[in-house]
């Protein structure tokens, strides 16, 4: 398992050490998490409970949690005191600011004393286990290293309990769990959100050797939840962060509606150029109203100032024939003055990129772009009516009913009759059925 340069920054010199020793021997019998589950929201809060939703738009450590919460207001001197409390020492935890692209965010560092052994994942929850802290921070960080353990020991064909976790077994990857799950509590967060996880490809050398980006134990804890790949040659989702998300998260998707109270950013090590190396969180109580969530779509658009008017109708049949729920043409003016226009398709995800291949063969354009919508369509049905002995087709929705242009037209030149008689007839018509 692999902890890589975005998350954590190893320095062997150290503030201050904690003598605390821990018998690193195999455990027998319970094990600490067993029985263990992240606590639901009481439902007499339900509607007011706060809500952390972390935004991993490039990708997600331990590290750049627990700074993230710590951005959002979680005491930081707080979050050490309770620490204190794991029985293990030769540790130390620093912050500062920096910037990312820009972007102010907490950078956390925590320095140990030596090299990390390789601790079994029952001596990990056992170390958990013992401290004296809260009910909460308890069953989140358990949860967090049991997921661990889960994904480790499907891997490597072993039960949970016996894997010897190597770099998640490191001080430093104990502080960075516990230490986000302390601040959790800190601000009172009663909910954990995220939003789909980004990572990065290429590879990465860990404890057993050299392994694809991404970490098979990213893959595995995140089997569930929405991910997509960036083309940045680097680890960007560790399995630390990984597992927090797995173990805590109970919605996925874009931030929940709630009203926002704080937020920060928690910084990673690596540069990624014009991509800021930050995980965001946005700290809030839920609204007593949530918008219903609508259906996901995607915005394609294209300015092209070299189409013909010929060639640009043709395209928004093509763009339609190829599954676009809509498609349109705005009038601008481009650089140097010239008149052009956009082309816009709208269209489902899955659909997203055959319409686009339609948009750049039909345009010529040298470039589409893209943006995530969402549409709350109105659910319509379809009938037919007579106009006298002319069949027309009506879209009926709530409240309003509309007779079918190419019908109507056709009915029209049958009947010598102005489109908009036609029209009032059929829709009439469907009322006077009703």
């Amino acid at each position: 398992m692999s902890e890589h340069s975005h998350d954590h920054s190893h320095d062997h010199s150290h503030d201050h050490s904690h003598d605390h020793v821990h018998d690193e021997s195999v455990f027998e019998g319970t094990v600490a998490w067993e029985g263990i589950t992240v606590p639901g929201v009481p439902a007499n809060i339900a509607g007011k409970s706060t809500v952390a939703w972390f935004h991993c738009f490039s990708g997600i450590a331990g590290d750049m949690a627990l700074g993230a919460l710590i951005d959002a207001g979680a005491d930081v001197d707080e979050i050490r005191s309770m620490l204190e409390r794991l029985p293990v020492g030769g540790w130390s935890l620093e912050t500062e600011t920096v910037l990312r692209s820009g972007i102010a965010g907490t950078k956390v560092h925590v320095h140990t004393e030596s090299a990390p052994p390789a601790r079994s994942a029952a001596a990990v929850a056992q170390i958990v286990a013992d401290a004296q802290l809260s009910d909460r921070v308890h069953r989140r960080a358990l949860a967090t290293f049991r997921a661990l353990a889960e994904a480790e020991g499907r891997l490597h064909r072993q039960s949970p309990e016996s894997v010897h976790f190597h770099e998640v077994g490191a001080l430093d990857a104990i502080i960075d769990v516990v230490g986000t799950c302390i601040a959790l509590e800190l601000l009172g967060v009663d909910e954990v959100a995220s939003s789909p996880v980004a990572d990065g490809l290429g590879t990465v050398r860990a404890a057993h050797g050299v392994l694809p980006v991404p970490v098979p134990a990213v893959v595995s804890l995140l089997a569930d939840a929405p991910t997509y790949g960036l083309d940045i040659p680097r680890e960007l989702t560790t399995p630390t962060g990984a597992a927090l998300l797995a173990a805590n998260v109970v919605q996925w998707g874009p931030m929940p509606a709630m009203t926002i109270r704080s937020a920060g950013f928690g910084a990673g090590t690596a540069d990624l150029g014009d991509r800021p190396n930050l995980t965001r969180v946005v700290i809030g109580t839920r609204s007593d109203s949530p918008l219903v969530e609508g259906q996901p779509v995607v915005l394609l658009e294209a300015n092209v100032d070299d189409v013909t008017g010929e060639t640009l109708a043709y395209a928004i049949d093509a763009l339609l024939d190829a599954g676009a729920h809509d498609a349109w043409l705005t009038p601008i003016i481009m650089k140097k003055g010239r008149p052009a226009h956009t082309v816009s398709a709208l269209v489902d995800p899955a659909h997203a990129a055959a319409v686009r291949e339609v948009l750049v063969r039909e345009t010529g354009t040298m470039g589409v772009r893209g943006t995530q919508l969402e549409r709350w369509p109105q659910s319509r049905a379809f009938d037919t009516v007579d106009v006298d002995g002319q069949s027309v087709r009506v879209k009926v929705t709530a409240g309003r009913v509309k007779a079918e242009h190419e019908d109507a037209a056709q009915a029209a030149r049958a009947l010598g009759l102005p489109l908009r008689e036609v029209t009032r007839r059929a829709e009439q018509a469907w009322r006077d059925a009703q």
